[in-house]
Order: C-alpha cells, then sequence, then structure tokens
C-alpha cells in the first residue's frame, strides 16, 4: 500500500514537473512575442504621434504663408480656401494628438501649450485679415510679424517630436532587456527539460525494477495465501459461474473424497461427495448469489459424506469479483455443525422436560390463584360483617354512645377498611407475579405525563417544581409500566409534603450495557440507607403512617413489574435530603436470527 502511495506521488511529481516546464517555455515564447508585438505597437504609436504633429505644423506654415500672399495681392479665393482649411483641421488633429498622449502627462502639458500657441496665432491672423479687408495692409503685416514674434510653433512642435523620440528609444531599450532576459530563460527552460528527461529515465528504469520485486512479493504472498487455504480445517472452494470446482482446500477434498493431485479439468460441483450436492434448493440459491450479487448465510443443510456420517452443515456463499475484468466466481464455506446439533438435540429434550416442569408450576399457580381468590372472598366477608355490625351498633345505641364508644367503632370501622385495602393490595401484587406481559412500543414521556396529572391533585395547592428529562420509548406492558409510574411519582409527591417548595426530577440515562437507567428524585424526607434492604418489601414502611399515608406495597409492586421486565430497582437517600429511586430496562426485549440470503 505504501509503496503503491509512493509511486502515485512520484507520477504525480513528475507531471507537475512536466508542466512548469511545458508551461514556462509557453509563457517565455508568448512574453517574447508580447514583447516584439508591444515594440511594433509603440513604435507606430510614435509614428502616428510626430505623424500628427508635424501635420499641425504644415497646417500653420500652409495658413501663415497663404496670408503673405493674400498681403502681396496674389488670388484671395485660393488662399482664404487654405487659411479655413487650416483653421478648420488644426483643432480636429490637436484633439486626436491629446487622444494619443493621453498616458503622457508631460505630454499633455505641451499640447496644451500647443494648443495656446495656435489659438493666439489663429486670433492674430484673423484679425490681420480683417485689417487687410479694411485696407490698411501696413496693420495687417504688423499682426503678423507678432504672431511669428509672440507664438513660436515650431518650438513646441520640435520639444513634443523629441519627446516621442525619447520614449521610444527608451521603449526599445525596455523590450531589447526583455528579449535578452526571455533569451535566458529559454536556456534554462531547455537545461530544466533535459533534466526531467534524465530524472523521468532513471525514474522509469527505478519503477521498473519495483514493478518486478513487487511481482515476485506478490507470487510469493500467493503461495503463502494457498498453504494458508490448505491449512483451514474447514471446507472450502470456488465455484464458476456454472458451479464447476475451481480450487478446494484438503479439508474439502477430504470431506467429499477428492484427489489430492492437481485437476486439469472443471469438476461440477453436484458430481461430488456422491450426490451430497444434489439439493435443488442449495443449487438454485447459489446460482441466485452468482447472479443477483447477494449472498448465503448460515444455509443449513444435512448431507451423508463418504465417510458414511449423517453431517449438519452450515452453508455460507458470496460472490467474488475477480481482477482483469474475469467473470465473478463463488466463494463457497462449509461449517459442520453436527456436535452442536447433538447438543441442540439434548437441550430440546431438557427443553421438554423444562416445558413438564413449568406445566406443572402452572398447575400449582393456577391452584394459588384459586386459593388467593377463597382467602380474599373467606376474608372479606367476616370485614363486611365487623364493619356492618359496627354500624348498627352505633345505631343502636343511637344518643347513648358515649366519646369512648364511638372511638372504639371509629377504630373497629377503620380498621376494617384497612384490612379489606390490605386484601386488595395483596391480590394486586399477585396477579402482577402471574399475568402474562403484553409487550408493545411503550413511550416512556406519555406515561410520565399521564402519572404527573394523577398526583399532583394530591399536592394540595403545594409548590412543586418538576424537571422531566426527555425520555425514550422502550418495549414493555404498558398498563404495568404505567403503574411503576404512578407509584413513583406519588410517593415523592407524598414524601415531599412538608417541603416549602417540592423539586421532583426524572432522568433517563445508557449504562455499561447499554440498557436503560431511569431516576426519580426529590427533595423530601428521604430515608436511612440501613433500612434500605425493607424498602421494596411487601407492607414495609420507614415512616408512620401518622407522618405519611399508605400501605407499603406501591414498590414491591414496582419492584416486581421491573423485574418481569428484565430490570432491577433500587434506591439512594439520607434522612431529611430527599431520595432517588432507580429502575433499568432493557432497550430490546430480544432478538432472534434467521439464515438464508439476504
Amino acid at each position: 500500500m505504501r509503496n503503491t502511495v509512493a509511486l502515485r506521488w512520484r507520477a504525480i511529481g513528475l507531471l507537475v514537473a512536466v508542466f512548469v516546464v511545458v508551461a514556462l517555455t509557453y509563457f517565455v515564447m508568448r512574453n517574447s512575442a508580447s514583447a516584439a508585438l508591444e515594440a511594433a505597437t509603440w513604435v507606430n504609436h510614435s509614428a502616428e504621434v510626430k505623424s500628427v504633429t508635424y501635420q499641425i505644423a504644415n497646417l500653420d506654415r500652409n495658413r501663415e504663408a497663404a496670408v503673405y500672399r493674400v498681403l502681396d495681392g496674389e488670388d484671395l479665393g485660393l488662399a482664404r480656401a487654405q487659411i479655413e482649411a487650416g483653421a478648420a483641421q488644426i483643432p480636429a488633429l490637436l484633439r486626436a494628438l491629446r487622444r494619443q498622449t493621453v498616458d503622457n502627462e508631460d505630454q499633455q502639458a505641451r499640447i496644451g501649450a500647443l494648443e495656446t500657441t495656435v489659438s493666439g496665432r489663429t486670433v492674430l491672423i484673423d484679425h490681420a485679415m480683417a485689417q487687410f479687408a479694411a485696407g490698411d495692409r501696413a496693420a495687417a503685416v504688423a499682426s503678423m510679424r507678432n504672431a511669428a514674434t509672440l507664438f513660436h510653433v515650431q518650438e513646441v512642435i520640435d520639444s513634443i517630436v523629441k519627446d516621442e523620440d525619447g520614449l521610444l528609444d527608451a521603449r526599445r531599450e525596455a523590450a531589447t532587456r526583455r528579449l535578452r532576459n526571455n533569451q535566458w530563460v529559454m536556456g534554462i527552460s531547455a537545461l530544466a527539460e533535459v533534466l526531467l528527461l534524465t530524472i523521468i529515465v532513471l525514474v522509469s528504469e527505478r519503477q521498473i525494477g519495483q514493478r518486478l520485486r513487487a511481482e515476485a512479493s506478490e507470487s510469493q504472498a500467493v503461495r503463502r495465501s494457498q498453504l494458508i487455504l490448505q491449512a483451514v480445517r474447514e471446507p472450502i472452494a470456488l465455484l464458476d459461474a456454472q458451479l464447476g470446482i475451481l480450487l478446494v482446500n484438503n479439508a474439502f477434498s477430504e470431506l467429499y473424497g477428492l484427489p489430492q493431485e492437481d485437476r486439469r479439468e472443471v469438476q461440477p460441483l453436484v458430481g461430488v461427495g456422491e450426490g451430497a450436492w444434489n439439493d435443488g434448493a442449495l443449487l438454485q440459491r447459489l446460482r441466485d448469489v452468482l447472479l443477483r450479487d447477494r449472498e448465503l448465510w448460515d444455509y443449513e443443510l444435512v448431507q451423508r459424506t463418504v465417510d458414511g456420517v449423517q453431517r449438519h452443515l452450515v452453508i455460507n456463499a458470496r460472490r467474488m469479483q475477480q481482477q482483469d475484468g474475469d467473470p465473478p466466481v463463488l466463494l463457497l464455506t462449509i461449517s459442520d455443525m453436527t456436535v452442536r446439533a447433538l447438543a441442540e438435540q439434548q437441550v430440546n429434550e431438557l427443553n421438554r422436560q423444562l416445558e413438564g416442569k413449568i406445566e406443572q408450576i402452572s398447575d400449582v399457580n393456577r391452584e394459588l390463584e384459586a386459593f388467593s381468590y377463597s382467602v380474599s372472598h373467606d376474608l372479606r366477608a367476616p370485614l363486611r360483617h365487623i364493619a356492618g355490625f359496627a354500624g348498627k351498633l352505633e345505631q343502636h345505641l343511637g344518643d347513648r354512645v358515649d366519646d369512648k364508644a364511638r372511638h372504639y367503632l371509629d377504630v373497629i370501622g377503620s380498621a376494617a377498611q384497612r384490612m379489606a385495602q390490605l386484601i386488595d393490595d395483596l391480590l394486586v401484587f399477585s396477579r402482577l407475579g402471574r399475568g402474562a406481559l403484553r409487550l408493545q412500543s411503550v413511550d416512556m414521556q406519555t406515561l410520565v405525563s399521564e402519572a404527573r396529572a394523577l398526583v399532583e391533585p394530591d399536592a394540595d395547592e403545594r409548590r412543586i417544581e418538576w424537571k422531566i428529562s426527555p425520555l425514550p420509548v422502550v418495549v414493555g406492558d404498558e398498563n404495568m409500566l404505567r403503574t411503576v409510574w404512578q407509584n413513583l411519582l406519588g410517593n415523592a409527591v407524598k414524601y415531599t409534603g412538608q417541603c416549602e417548595v417540592a423539586r421532583i426530577g426524572v432522568d433517563v440515562k445508557r449504562n455499561d450495557r447499554g440498557d436503560y437507567e431511569f431516576t426519580v428524585s426529590d427533595n423530601g424526607a428521604g430515608f436511612d440507607m440501613q433500612y434500605a434492604d425493607k424498602l421494596f418489601g411487601v407492607f414495609q414502611r420507614l415512616h408512620r403512617a401518622s407522618e405519611f399515608p399508605g400501605n407499603g406495597i406501591g414498590l414491591a409492586n414496582v419492584r416486581r413489574i421491573i423485574a418481569r421486565h428484565g430490570g432491577k430497582t433500587w434506591a439512594e437517600a439520607e434522612p431529611g435530603k430527599g431520595a432517588s429511586f432507580h429502575f433499568s430496562m432493557p432497550v430490546e426485549a430480544g432478538a432472534s436470527t434467521k439464515s438464508g440470503i439476504r
């Protein structure tokens, strides 16, 4: 793997180097062409600037010469045409010249001076023409002399041309330097290309050697894999698309009586083992594995092998894609589960015996249930007589009942009522241990909300702060779990009755085994942990009935319900500082696996 990654990175490095060298050569040539083109452009630009400048100078001179011809009495019409042509063309040429030199501030200043000079000369020329038209030739000549004296056009023209020549020389020199630098870069690029080709040749030779060594190592690994395959005691076979045997290990050969020598011809699977592979359903599933790229998991099959033993086998198969585009093959593995099958038969026999014991226990439970009903019925009748005759006695005595007698009668009635409640609680406790669980998905959040709504009316306007965390959905008996929450939250409300502000919390977490652990905590009366083992017993109480009413069977019901769900219950507390009641619930009620193709 490391060699493959290293070769890949070296190839990437060579590709990057080739790209850099080629790109460098390309950019150098492109830069040279750009420099030549730029130099030619600037030469043309300078020539254009000088041409426009000379046109302005020629038009101005022609205009001045035309004025003098007018003053000398030559053809007035032709002279005026030249003067007007100069006046019309010079401003356009000045604008063109300004656009051509917009990137040169010095030239812009000179062109401004040229515009000023030309404008001044134009004013004096127009003035001279007006004086001549008025018949004052001498004044006109004086105006023309003033134009030549005050406004020296040629000096400005010469400065513009000189500056443009200087710029042209500087640009030619810069182009020459760039060409020289490009020549150096081209030489370096040529050397880099030679060096790169040398590296490519050396690396190629090295990679060829590495590949030869890798092929030798791969061949050795194949031989080792074959040794391992033959040493495995689990029968293994490799089949082609027609379920013909391509390769088997020694365990397969021994189990089905195949010769140990190399087989030159592909033998069909159905032809080995004296008909052991003639199971049509299995053959169809093996074809499905090849055609549909499925997997066959734990297919149970009973075969009689060549040694005459009836074996219980588990077949697994999966399709494997070969390299170089070869058709896929089927890898077949066989596990001999004969010993386990015999053990399962023994387990089944034990289960049948256990079922008989369970039936006996069920009979005993039914007898206990009938006994419980009989006892509860027989006990309730005397209690009803006691309560009834106590009431009749009170009515019979009427006004003759003094306070002591009334107290005695109240004690008899309350004791009978408490006895009836204890009988009902015992019956509920008994049914919780016998009734079948109706397992389903149970939303613990909903059960807590329902239980809270039922126990809050018992708070008698007390202030209770609830902190209920998000609770999961579990698998269990909804009615039984509803009883759990009603008992735990009812106890929390009851035993915080002496608190100014009751704080009751419901939380959940996952333990190390992945089970849910639910907690109901409060800041109530608490209890001494040395008596915690009595807490979940039937009719066991750690507080006097005068302080907190109750029968002491609620937590016993909680423990029995949680135990039937496969969980545990426990509590932590400190006197006067509240208590925390915990119970665990498995995440799943159970799981089962099935064999077959998936």
